[in-house]
């Protein structure tokens, strides 16, 4: 097995959209490491290198339709906030982050999508 990809996984336990993504994984012969969102949030600098590995916009990083960013109110404040006050928002806040982000330091991919997955992830 001296093939496979070792894949991070950050992820929230509880998700059933982040288990279903470890599975995935696991099946195709990846190596998955767990990381939880809300005790080891990325940092700022952290989510700002994903993007750039990436190559997806910033927004792409907000969990939307998730509490916090209800309770803050960022459908409307986000517009007017710059790229480092959403980057230190979201290192403060795990559950404002899309999930799961994969990544085996040379891609990544944010939320999960089986074919996504399968094309991504699919090769070990």
């Amino acid at each position: 097995m001296s093939t496979a990809n070792k894949i991070t996984i950050i992820q929230y336990p509880k998700c059933s959209t982040c288990k279903a993504a470890v599975k995935s994984l696991k099946e195709k012969g990846n190596e998955v490491v767990l990381r939880d969102i809300n005790e080891d949030t990325p940092t700022a600098a952290e989510l700002k290198a994903l993007l750039e590995l990436g190559g997806f916009e910033l927004k792409k990083l907000f969990n939307t339709s998730g509490e916090v960013y209800r309770e803050l109110g960022l459908k409307d404040k986000l517009a007017s906030m710059s790229e480092d006050e959403k980057l230190e928002l979201l290192s403060q806040h795990g559950m404002l982050i899309k999930r799961p982000i994969a990544t085996d330091g040379k891609q990544v991919t944010i939320g999960y999508k089986e074919e996504h997955y399968a094309e991504v992830w699919g090769k070990s």
